[in-house]
């Protein structure tokens, strides 16, 4: 294998994308009451005492106010028929939960519908990350669904799941 003196950012990224990940949606409320949500393939089990999980947001990100060091969001794991709800979550700007069935959760979070998983959290840590910042939320409450297979993010593309027999 060959280690490179300078990281290309764009080759660096190409390389990350070789990890298949899940992608999520995150929602939060903001000051005014606001609904705000991002999408996010970022998003990682920390630890099950106490019940922690992590993901991170772009230092740059216009929503990044909208999620105190002290604040509660959801984060929703995509089911394989979602692709458009998470690019819609993935652009600036529109309205991005209009015409969508909508709950409120703890702390009157959005909580979206018919996703595989949802996990409602309060920010535990928050921690420089380079361009990002980590938001690490302790999981208060959270639901799950086994009637969908999860959206998955490989290469720059959306992808499936397939399950296979175990190796042997």
């Amino acid at each position: 294998m060959m280690i490179q003196p300078e990281i290309d950012p764009r080759e660096f990224r190409s390389a990350l994308g070789k990890f298949p990940t899940g992608v999520t949606i995150i929602t939060t409320k903001n000051d005014n009451d606001e609904y705000i949500g991002i999408t996010a393939s970022s998003f990682n089990s920390v630890s099950l005492n106490p019940p922690l999980i992590l993901w991170s947001i772009d230092k740059n990100a216009r929503s990044l106010s909208s999620f105190p060091n002290d604040g509660h969001y959801a984060v929703h794991v995509l089911n394989e028929q979602q692709q458009e709800l998470s690019n819609t979550f993935a652009r600036q700007g529109a309205d991005k939960f209009s015409g969508l069935e909508v709950t409120e959760g703890i702390a009157g979070v959005p909580l979206l519908a018919g996703v595989c998983g949802r996990f409602q959290c309060k920010c535990e840590h928050q921690y420089d990350g380079g361009d990002h910042i980590i938001m690490v939320g302790r999981v208060l409450n959270y639901e799950t669904c086994d009637n969908h297979k999860p959206l998955v993010f490989h290469s720059g593309n959306y992808a499936r799941v397939t399950y296979c027999s175990p190796l042997k």
